[in-house]
């Protein structure tokens, strides 16, 4: 067992973060003994959830580029100079044997540098419809770990290998009690539960929806779970009720999960594949604000299997309460859409993502 040393480099929100801290786990617990290194940009999350998780992290002056006319494209060359420079010096100095990168633009001039000096780089895509950064790399790594069919339209066929995305090690065993799941929220068993989930900081929209709808589900005699992010927890937490959990962020996700009759939540790649394994009945809320609308692509997808159901954004108010209603009373709907779903989860994801860059390793 040698003395590995592995660079990961991904940021800019949860789902480019977390999957490299499993990847990081899963090798850590294989090699003891190796050194880790994450390589993120200045500012953005990373920066703190990193070191959280037990690791060290180097950040990049590097932002994305805007998809709109702005002065702050400006500086965007330059950025990029800085970055590259920056990580060739990173790279210099630790000796990685591998590289892995699982998007976001930091990941970019790292990967870059580490390809160009014969490094082994692998690329892990959560998403459907491929980020930015991953495409550009496509050519300079030596696979592509993937979450979806069909992804080689974006990238090189001999390179991708469909391995699932990494979730929480706790998820992919959930048996936790019904009963004592309910318990801990103080709910009843008696009464269905929904369970909403907008991300940790919380998606303004469905928290509008959620608060425009308690009416209608206590009409249906619906219990609620509603992790409404911390950025609108003082807004909502007056909703509390015997009826209705207000959390900012809900901390026991295997409690939530196993409460939950139906559960409804954004699309990002990191819920889609935790929810897969969960495999209860999901109405998936898009955002329409992420990069390619790939959140869209992610639940249309699971839509395309009979898997899950979408209501975009814009179709809301139109078309929510008609779509809940005709989930939530046709218990052989229910059972379909969750017999598809756990169909497509890949709880092993880690595991296999961590056997391929094992492979790359003298």
């Amino acid at each position: 067992m040698g003395n590995y040393r592995f660079i990961l480099s991904g940021g800019g929100t949860g789902g480019h973060i977390y999957p490299a801290i499993a990847i990081a786990n899963e090798l850590k617990k294989r090699h003891p003994n190796a050194d880790f290194l994450f390589v993120g940009a200045e500012d953005r999350m990373e920066m703190e959830k990193v070191p959280l998780a037990g690791y060290e992290i180097i950040g990049l002056q590097i932002s994305g580029f805007q998809r709109k006319l702005t002065f702050k494209n400006l500086s965007f060359p330059f950025k990029v100079f800085k970055s590259l420079r920056r990580a060739g010096k990173i790279i210099a100095e630790f000796k990685p044997d591998v590289v892995i990168g699982t998007g976001g633009f930091a990941s970019g001039p790292v990967l870059r540098v580490a390809s160009g000096r014969g490094i082994p780089c692998v690329l892990q895509e959560q998403n459907s419809y491929a980020g930015v950064t991953n495409k550009l790399l496509k050519n300079k790594v030596a696979k592509i770990c993937v979450a979806y069919d069909g992804m080689e339209k974006f990238f090189p066929a001999d390179k991708v290998i469909k391995t699932g995305n990494p979730v929480r090690g706790n998820l992919s065993e959930i048996n936790t009690d019904k009963a004592q799941a309910l318990g801990f929220f103080r709910l009843n068993l008696r009464t269905p539960t929904v369970l909403i989930l907008g991300g940790s900081l919380g998606a303004r929209r469905i928290n509008r929806l959620i608060e425009e709808k308690l009416p209608f589900f206590k009409k249906y005699d619906i219990q609620v779970i509603w992790q409404c992010g911390k950025l609108y927890y003082e807004e909502y937490k007056k909703y509390k009720s015997d009826m209705v959990k207000v959390e900012d962020f809900v901390h026991r996700m295997d409690f939530a999960y196993a409460a939950a009759d139906i559960i409804i939540s954004r699309a990002g790649a990191g819920s889609v594949s935790e929810l897969s394994i969960v495999g209860k009945p999901t109405i998936f809320i898009p955002s329409p604000t992420v990069a390619e609308d790939h959140q869209t692509k992610n639940a249309q997808a699971l839509v395309d299997e009979n898997a899950a159901v979408m209501i975009r954004e814009k179709d809301l108010d139109a078309n929510f309460e008609t779509a809940f209603v005709e989930l939530f009373e046709s218990e052989s709907k229910q059972q379909e859409l969750c017999t598809n779903f756990k169909r497509m989860a890949l709880p092993k994801a880690t595991e296999h993502i961590v056997d391929e860059i094992e492979k790359l390793l003298n």
